[in-house]
């Protein structure tokens, strides 16, 4: 690398802090954005290369943001620079934190999975969740029943309805996380119908099962909705 190709070098309108001011963050590319949090590179190495050896390593923003400290510090980031990136990550979820205490409407599978999306990205294996909400489908509160695989979540009925019950909540949703493919099994159906048939009896309504994945190039939705793809009757 040549000293023409160092940050400090570039035209002013090419570097990633003076092009942020102009454009706004979303002009910018994830290695400038890491390259930001770096501030600066080391000897013969940008913090722009320095942050797209990080994203080749890890292969997207996800497994860099799931990685630890230790495993930050590779050339050109030192411990304090790779602390500043956790923090960064961290931030985001915490704000992402903030937005779900703000009791938002849940009317539509996707505001469901956005709600979830951030907590459940990283997640390697599954959880089951349930939502509560109002009759205004205002959202109550969230509450994870279980980790593990389908097998192993709770499959009395009364296990999903005694929050709700105790929130008197008019409904409820039910979502579970499946990091490698977010297609209803046969399990999932059933499983549903058994719960929709209990809420009948209960009067709590149960309004949707989301299964969360990852969008695919064949999937371009990172979620399903048993409801949306005709499970509900």
């Amino acid at each position: 690398m040549t000293d023409a190709t160092r940050i400090k070098d570039l035209p002013s309108s090419e570097k990633p802090r003076e092009w942020l001011l102009a454009k706004g963050a979303d002009a910018l590319r994830d290695s400038e954005l890491i390259a930001i949090l770096l501030h600066t590179g080391t000897q013969g190495v940008s913090a722009i290369d320095v942050a797209k050896s990080l994203l080749n390593k890890f292969g997207s923003l996800e497994a860099l943001a799931k990685a630890p400290v230790e495993e930050l510090c590779v050339k050109g980031v030192v411990r304090d620079k790779a602390v500043t990136r956790k923090s960064a990550f961290s931030l985001a979820k915490r704000m992402a934190d903030e937005l779900c205490h703000e009791l938002p409407v849940l009317d539509t599978p996707e505001k469901l999975t956005q709600l979830l999306r951030e907590d459940n990205r990283l997640l390697e294996v599954e959880h089951f969740h349930v939502l509560l909400v109002n009759a205004k489908r205002r959202l109550i509160r969230i509450e994870t029943l279980a980790r593990g695989t389908l097998d192993s979540f709770v499959t009395h009925p009364s296990d999903m309805f005694r929050p709700a019950i105790t929130a008197n909540a008019s409904a409820i949703f039910l979502a579970h996380t499946n990091p490698s493919d977010h297609t209803p099994s046969e399990a999932d159906i059933r499983f549903t119908h058994d719960i929709v048939r209990a809420g009948k009896l209960l009067k709590i309504e149960v309004l949707d099962h989301i299964i969360l994945g990852r969008s695919t190039a064949d999937r371009g939705k990172d979620y399903a909705s048993l409801r949306e793809l005709g499970y509900f009757y």
